[in-house]
This record gives structure tokens, C-alpha cells and sequence, in this order.
């Protein structure tokens, strides 16, 4: 497969068409993702940076996503290569390529999650943590705090 003309963006918001690219390429190589929709996509992108994409012309055969602080610990999300182009390369550039921005390039922890990628990842240079295994599924009613300059009285009356 010539690769040769895949180019790698960093994105800071998506188009309509390119969200619509975006739930297609996850419907058809990711099965952790299949059922995302549009509107929870957006969410996801506008709280993530960076965000780094693979495009064979006007074709999205690629993303990933990031959240950090900057310094100290990022975490990256959502990997997928459509899988026409799997195999050449491209999912380790486009980690490499999100890896590579300025906002996670000093950070000094870089998590992921993967069920079946191991070796992968391992091949990156990205190494098994059993020490980070906590997980909180967020099925449960947690009481939340009210946000600065908010009254309790004000969040009470919220959630009514």
C-alpha cells in the first residue's frame, strides 16, 4: 500500500462531514466505539486536546485523542486506523504524531487503554502499569459540588 500521501493534522474542531467520517471510521474498526454518536463525539472532541487525524485526501482514515495538563500526566484516547490502511504504519505515526505536540511532548506520564493492543503499544515504547488499574463506572448517583460562585440552594433547585 502506498502510504505516501497520507497527511497527519492536528484538529481543533470538526466539521459536520467530518463528524459524520468520524462515527463511520469508529463503526468500522473499533469495536469499543461502534455505537458513539455525532453529538457524543463532539463532546469528546471539544474537551480534548490535542487531537491528531489521518487523511488520505478528503478521506478520515485516521484519530486519536488526548487530554492533559501539560506538565505533569496525559492520557490517550479513541486510537483507530480504518482498517483498509491498517498495517503500514499509520496507527504508529498518528500516536507518534499526538505524542509529538507541544502540550504532551514534556509531559512526564502518557497513559492508555487498550484491551487487545498490547504489543502494539509495547512496540512504541509504551510499557504495562498494573499499578493504575482503579476504575470508577459512573452508574452511580454521586452528589455533586457546587461550582464556584454557585449556592447550594442553586444546584438544588437544578436538579428539580
Amino acid at each position: 500500500m502506498d502510504c505516501s500521501a497520507i497527511q497527519f493534522k492536528y484538529a481543533d474542531q470538526f466539521a459536520e462531514a467530518d463528524l459524520d467520517q468520524l462515527v463511520a471510521l469508529f463503526q468500522a474498526a473499533a469495536f469499543w466505539a461502534k455505537d458513539r454518536t455525532r453529538a457524543d463525539m463532539a463532546v469528546a472532541i471539544a474537551h480534548s486536546y490535542p487531537i491528531a487525524t489521518a487523511w488520505d485526501g478528503a478521506k478520515l482514515i485516521g484519530f486519536a485523542r488526548a487530554t492533559s495538563d501539560g506538565v505533569f500526566r496525559a492520557t490517550i484516547w479513541d486510537v483507530v486506523i480504518s482498517p483498509d490502511y491498517q498495517g503500514g504504519g499509520l496507527g504508529r505515526k498518528l500516536v507518534e504524531t499526538l505524542a509529538a505536540h507541544p502540550h504532551m511532548s514534556r509531559v512526564e506520564r502518557v497513559y492508555l487503554m487498550t484491551t487487545h493492543q498490547q504489543g502494539f503499544y509495547a512496540r512504541i515504547g509504551f510499557e504495562e502499569n498494573p499499578s493504575t488499574t482503579m476504575v470508577l463506572y459512573n452508574n452511580a448517583e454521586i452528589e455533586m459540588l457546587p461550582s464556584l460562585g454557585q449556592t447550594t440552594e442553586t444546584l438544588a433547585s437544578a436538579k428539580i
